[in-house]
Parts: structure tokens; C-alpha cells; sequence
């Protein structure tokens, strides 16, 4: 399918309407697989609002099975991933799999593999691939991200980093984009990765959907992250997570926090390092951060009195701190935003 666009002199340019595939494994998360195809079909159905009209969105639901059902019980109609047309985009939403023991027992079955050849023959032939949430694990099984960048759902980050130690993992940010990948976060990401898409097809689309989807923009799962929620993810973990938040308001010290968790400095920074990504002092100033929003919200303190009880000698900087790690100012997190 084709679309002709007429400019000022009568030039005519033809647009290809961009063929995404959506590869739907038995399994997936049914908010975020409808959150793909409704963003997408929002935008198609929005595009002829527009002065210049971008090319229609071929959307196709691709399987490695000829029946697939969601979490939920659902059945999708979707068509063989052999077969079908070379696509542009493929995106992979997320499983209904959202915690790292089950997410790992379906990271065995059998139909993983032959959606992860499929995802390297579309990679192969010159396609983009995207996916959000635990659709991230697909495509990082498939090996393609290694040496690259890449995000998943921040809870889901300390079992990305031990299995797959190539990938460049940052968790905090909500979409990350390269020239051959975009991956997106946790859950509602699945609209932010699809708008993303549509982006670089046209930007006043996607502004235009996000409009009518009342999305704003973020680029980060900063906010939302607990920190004692990862430190489960190890024992030693755990124990210097609890030393530190009984030390906000007192300083850091590597020499007291290894101690505390029994461990050496050097293997502490290393574990950390490991599972969460982090070094011994970034992960106790997101504590820090954490603690911080909390009393902002719940309470009547002044920025300067928060910031004495977290460990800083003035509110200027727990004011810097706040904007640099979650893009959002006191009087913003004091209304809940």
C-alpha cells in the first residue's frame, strides 16, 4: 500500500506505508499487546486529520504457533511469522510473566526459540525491533542486543543483568532508542514504545495520539522504582540496603557499609555493580531520594528541614538532586505529580 503526497509545486512524493509486525507469543500481557495495536490503530485512524497525511501503518499479528492465547485466556488471530511480508518494524509486547521465577520458567518453552530465529531473520533482513517490559527478554535471548543499549521493567532489571551481562541495561529510563532497537519499561511503556515508533514516521502524529491518549511525555521509571523491592534480588544486597537506610541522615562510608553486609569493599561495589548496576554511593543516594519524595509528600517539612533528615547540608541541593534523578521539581512531587 502506497500513499501520494502533493507539495506546493506539484511535485508528487510516494510514501510506503510502513508493514509492523507484532510478534505475539502464547503468554502475552493482554494491556500491553492491546496497548500496541490500539495506539497504532488510533494513529491511522487520526493520520487524515493532518495537513500532510502520513502513509497507513500495516499492522499484522505474527505468531511461531498457529494458536496463541494471552495470560488472560484470550485467543489472538495472528499468521504464521514464516510467510508473511518482510516487515519495517517488529515489536514484541511483554508476557503476562511479571516476576523473574516465572518470567524464567517461560523463557524455557518451547515456542521461545522459534521467535527468537524469527526476530534474527527480521533483524537480518533490515528490520527495526522494538519491545517493552519483559518483551525485552525475547529479544535479548535472540542475542541481537548484545553491545547495545536497552531498558525493561525496573523491577525485572537485576534478572536482565545477570542474564544477559552484554547488554548494556539501564532501567531507569523509559525508552531507549538506536539505530536497530528501541526498548521500552514496565507495563504502560507498551504506548510510549508504540508512540515512538509512530514518531519517526511523523511527529505531529504521535503528538496527536498522545493527545488524544492523554500521555504525557516520560523518559524516565526513576520515580517509580523501590529500592528495598531490587535489594531482595541478593542477600548481600539486602543487608547493605538495610545499613543504609539507617544511615541516610549520617554519610556514606564503604569501609561501615561492607561491614555491615559482611563482605569486603571491593566485593560489595562488584555485587552491586552486578544486580543492580549501581555502585555502593548511587545506590544510597536513590535511598536517599527515595526517603526524600516520601517526606515531601506525606508531610509539611520545608525543602531544607527534608533535606537535613536525608543527609544534605541545604535544600538547594536536594533540589538539583531531585530535578538530575527524576526530572521533577519539589512543587511537583508535593502535588503527587
Amino acid at each position: 500500500m502506497t500513499a501520494i503526497s502533493i507539495d506546493n509545486n506539484d511535485n508528487f512524493d510516494i510514501i510506503l506505508a510502513m508493514k509492523l509486525h507484532i510478534l505475539v507469543c502464547n503468554g502475552v500481557f493482554d494491556l500491553g499487546l492491546a496497548a500496541l495495536t490500539d495506539t497504532v490503530g488510533l494513529a491511522n485512524a487520526m493520520a487524515g486529520s493532518l495537513p500532510q497525511a502520513p502513509a497507513h501503518i500495516e499492522l499484522t499479528l505474527v505468531g511461531v504457533r498457529r494458536r496463541i492465547r494471552t495470560a488472560q485466556g484470550l485467543t489472538v488471530p495472528v499468521v504464521p511469522a514464516r510467510g508473511v511480508p518482510e516487515p519495517d518494524v517488529v515489536l514484541v509486547p511483554a508476557f503476562g510473566d511479571k516476576m523473574p521465577d516465572t518470567l524464567s520458567a517461560r523463557l524455557t518453552r518451547p515456542d521461545v526459540p522459534d521467535a527468537v530465529a524469527a526476530l534474527q531473520q527480521w533483524s537480518t533482513a533490515g528490520a527495526h525491533l522494538g519491545a517493552a517490559c519483559s518483551g525485552s527478554f525475547l529479544l535479548a535471548e535472540s542475542g541481537l542486543l548484545d553491545g547495545h543499549r536497552a531498558t525493561t521493567s525496573w523491577w525485572l532489571g537485576p534478572m536482565f543483568r545477570q542474564r544477559y551481562p552484554n547488554v548494556t541495561l539501564d532501567e531507569s529510563r523509559m525508552i531507549v532508542n538506536s539505530t536497530r532497537f528501541t526498548t521500552a519499561g514496565a507495563a504502560l511503556a507498551h504506548v510510549d514504545l508504540a508512540l515512538r515508533i509512530i514518531r519517526e514516521r511523523s511527529p505531529a502524529l504521535a503528538v496527536l495520539v498522545a493527545r488524544y491518549l492523554l500521555v504525557e511525555t516520560r523518559s524516565s521509571q526513576a520515580e517509580f522504582v523501590i529500592p528495598d523491592h531490587l535489594a531482595h534480588a541478593d542477600p548481600m544486597v539486602e543487608r547493605f540496603e538495610c545499613w543504609a537506610r539507617s544511615q541516610l541522615a549520617k554519610g556514606f562510608s564503604l569501609a561501615e557499609a561492607a561491614s555491615a553486609a559482611g563482605t569486603s569493599e571491593r566485593t560489595l561495589a562488584r555485587r552491586l555493580q552486578s544486580v543492580l548496576g549501581k555502585t555502593p554511593l548511587s545506590y544510597f543516594q536513590d535511598l536517599r531520594v527515595e526517603h526524600a519524595v516520601h517526606l515531601l509528600r506525606t508531610g509539611n517539612a520545608s525543602v531544607d528541614q527534608v533535606a537535613a533528615q536525608v543527609g544534605y547540608s541545604d535544600g538547594v541541593t536536594l533540589r538539583a538532586l531531585l530535578r538530575r534523578k527524576l526530572g521533577r521539581g519539589v512543587r511537583e512531587l508535593r502535588r503527587g505529580g
